[in-house]
């Protein structure tokens, strides 16, 4: 059994903003076959300036894994999830030719601008290690977690959608986020309670913004 730590009683404590962020209307549409198509196509075109964001923050994770972890691992495991960020950028663009979204004409609307900004603020150097890598991970696990839910035993999830439900839903992206947050949980073991505050803070905020991505997909805003 793995053992709990810091980030799951976070969860425990903080459970109705992130079951809002793994469990949204939106997630639960597409696992019940309800998906809008257009929502669908509005969340593609927007995810995907989301990460050619995300890439400089994880290029800036990996250089603080190499200077501040102390763990050799560390690097190996960031290494691998910029790896895998270069097919995904090439899935985006094969997906947008699929669904007819032109990537060069979509807008970053305000839930993605003012994630894109959080994730500047979080390459500030004056960010410690364990509050970027309890962000770095809580990024990751909510797709991994809404999207491997449409997957599960029951799903009417459209043939359509199950690549993008498989891109994040899948067994190696799991063990890549456990990998992740192992690393995260080490770094808070030592932490201050200034640095726990502050990891507790960024990672509630993380999980306020994916509940927006979502809601803007749906065209909440």
């Amino acid at each position: 059994m793995e053992k709990r730590g810091v980030i799951d009683t976070w969860i425990d404590k903080h459970r109705s903003i992130y079951t809002a962020a793994t469990r949204h209307a939106f997630v639960v549409s597409i696992r019940d076959g309800s998906v809008d198509l257009s929502s669908f196509r509005t969340w593609l075109g927007q995810d995907y300036l989301f990460v050619r964001r995300f890439v400089p923050f994880v290029a800036s994770v990996l250089i603080r894994a190499c200077k501040d972890s102390g763990e050799s691992s560390d690097m190996e495991v960031v290494l691998g999830g910029i790896a895998s960020l270069n097919d995904e950028i090439e899935w985006f663009k094969r997906e947008g030719s699929k669904w007819d979204v032109d990537f060069s004409t979509v807008v970053p609307q305000r839930a993605n601008q003012e994630y894109g900004r959080f994730l500047e603020d979080l390459m500030s150097s004056e960010v410690k290690y364990p509050v970027i890598m309890t962000a770095f991970w809580a990024i990751e696990a909510v797709y991994q977690e809404s999207l491997a839910h449409c997957l599960e035993d029951g799903n009417k999830t459209p043939v359509e959608l199950t690549g993008a439900c498989h891109r994040w839903g899948n067994d190696g992206f799991k063990q890549y986020c456990s990998s992740v947050k192992n690393i995260a949980e080490r770094c808070l073991e030592n932490a201050s309670g200034e640095v726990l505050g502050e990891a507790e803070d960024v990672l509630v905020r993380v999980l306020e913004l994916e509940v927006a991505f979502w809601e803007m997909s749906r065209g909440g805003q």
